[in-house]
């Protein structure tokens, strides 16, 4: 029997490779000393880490339950791993099941590796790409569907269509549209003084998602963004900021160094750079930050060529659950060294503007986000648990187990294989009966974190597949592309010199030497 031991959940080959990789740091730590030895590491690993799970295209979609040209091309419609599976019909209520994942009233544990940026990076980043379709009612929303261009590309910024781009950009040297509070540039206010939303962002929308709508008050401080859910919370906002102050200032380095480029060249190399240094902060410290690993992966499209994986983007209906980390959020946050609750950070940039773009970002370094597991979700949040139960099973999705087959994990047969708590245990044998019977969503957050890890071990495949094999396939990565053509000997400089958010951070604050960020929990004092 497993009672919550890794050796019991994970299959032998699965154990050994992890066992190398969380074991004999000096070794690691050698071959990334030696460019050409860590390069081809760095390959071998992505590439195995791709390999878990068969490759795309997938033959199936949510449009239907079988393969056909439309499903094929309709990327309307998500992409999804496994087949449809109806599942059974005397499953618990989705209200039922939310209540596993609910935080009881007094309780918190902290994730003993994430600091509260790193949900907020989290949150943010997976917006670009993992979105859910906005129809309004009667016709929507359907779970079947999304509304993303299934590219890493910005468009939290940027927009998802040109239309909204045209209207962000300031059509003078390839800058984005900003204004300037208390000292520090910030994007412009949506709504003009008398209440209505500003001509010139007609075509830049925003989403109440399933949460009431911003007193007015509120909603005269929202930004004009690329995202209809950059203002929905202090994290989108801060993110939002930090990486629109670094597009104008990579396009005035761009414009003193190349004064004979007009403005769309300016913007669209910017643009560029941008969605590649998003990329490099992705994989070189995001990614790394979630394994538990020695090596550390860098985003270097020359490690490998022409692997099996490298195929179209289209986001699957399955990443979009495994992205549902909402144990992150804790109790209360701590912004401008008060403590203010969750629902008081939502939909309020004055936050933001008061205490300035470095204060808030440390405040969020030094807090720890929640741990990634069940009972540990604020309550604030269990309608959006229960909704997430709802699509898989909207979608039909097939079982946990059935998932865990296809990621190359044994199939577990008792329950205390699936977490060694047994306060979970009894949760999933009251709920599902039986093994087989625990659904995706239910199974995925019920497992136990790995050590050192922020994640469970079928969330860490998943994830670790789909973000390696859909980041290193970004058009801007290819052969032909990733030159000094494409992004200037400036800004291949900027792209090789920046290797974290702090040094993006520390360009664009005044008096950024005073603040000092982190997505992982470590030592506060002053390095």
């Amino acid at each position: 029997m497993g009672n919550g031991r890794d050796t019991s959940r994970d299959g032998g080959e699965n154990r050994r490779e992890l066992y190398l990789l969380t074991h004999g740091a000096p070794l690691w730590h050698w071959a990334q000393r030696h460019p050409k030895v860590e390069r081809w590491v760095n390959g071998r690993l992505v590439n195995s880490a791709s390999a878990k799970m068969p490759y795309r295209p997938n033959p199936f979609s949510t449009m239907a339950d079988y393969t056909s040209w439309a499903s094929l091309t309709d990327r309307k419609f998500s992409g999804r791993h496994l087949p449809p599976a109806a599942p059974p019909a005397d499953l618990p209520p989705a209200a039922d099941v939310a209540d596993v994942f609910v935080r009881p009233e007094g309780e918190f544990t902290p994730c003993p590796k994430s600091t509260v940026l790193f949900s907020y990076f989290a949150a943010w980043f997976t917006d670009g790409f993992l979105r859910s379709d906005r129809t309004p009612p009667p016709h929507g929303p359907d779970a079947r569907k999304n509304d993303s261009n299934h590219e890493i590309d910005l468009m939290q910024i940027y927009g998802l269509t040109r239309e909204v781009t045209e209207q962000l950009r300031a059509h003078e040297g390839g800058l984005l549209k900003s204004q300037v509070i208390n000292g520090e540039e910030y994007p412009p206010y949506l709504y003009g003084a008398d209440g209505n939303q500003k001509a010139e962002f007609d075509k830049v929308t925003w989403v109440h998602t399933r949460l009431a709508p911003p007193p007015a008050e509120k909603l005269a401080t929202f930004f004009a963004l690329g995202s209809d859910t950059g203002n929905l919370q202090l994290g989108f906002v801060l993110m939002n900021v930090l990486f629109l102050r670094e597009h104008n200032r990579v396009a005035r380095e761009l414009h003193r160094a190349y004064p004979g480029w007009d403005d769309d060249q300016l913007f669209e190399t910017a643009r560029n750079i941008m969605i590649v240094l998003l990329i490099k902060i992705v994989v070189n410290e995001y990614i790394n930050h979630i394994t538990p690993y020695h090596f550390q992966f860098r985003a270097d499209p020359t490690s490998f060529k022409n692997p099996p994986w490298y195929r179209t983007n289209w986001m699957a209906v399955e990443f979009n659950l495994v992205y549902r980390w909402h144990p992150l959020v804790p109790e209360s946050y701590v912004v401008g060294g008060s403590e203010v609750s969750v629902h008081d950070t939502l939909y309020d940039t004055r936050m933001l503007t008061e205490h300035g773009l470095g204060r808030v970002m440390e405040d969020a370094s030094s807090q720890p986000a929640g741990k990634v597991t069940v009972f540990n979700t604020s309550p604030e949040l269990r309608g959006v648990q229960q909704w997430s139960v709802e699509k898989g099973r909207a979608v039909e999705l097939a079982s946990y187990n059935d998932y865990r087959e296809l990621a190359k994990f044994p199939r577990v047969t008792a329950f205390d294989q699936v977490s060694g708590d047994p306060r979970a245990q009894r949760a999933l044998e009251d709920l599902y009966r039986t093994p087989d019977r625990i659904e995706f969503y239910t199974g995925l957050y019920a497992e136990d974190t790995r050590p050192n890890s922020v994640l469970p071990s079928v969330v860490g495949r998943m994830v670790g597949i789909d973000a390696f094999s859909q980041a290193f396939t970004n058009p801007l990565l290819s052969p032909r592309v990733f030159t000094t053509e494409t992004f200037s000997p400036l800004g291949m400089e900027i792209l090789t010199s920046t290797r974290s958010l702090s040094d993006i951070l520390h360009r664009n604050v005044p008096g950024s030497d005073q603040y000092f960020i982190s997505l992982t929990r470590r030592d506060w004092r002053r390095q």
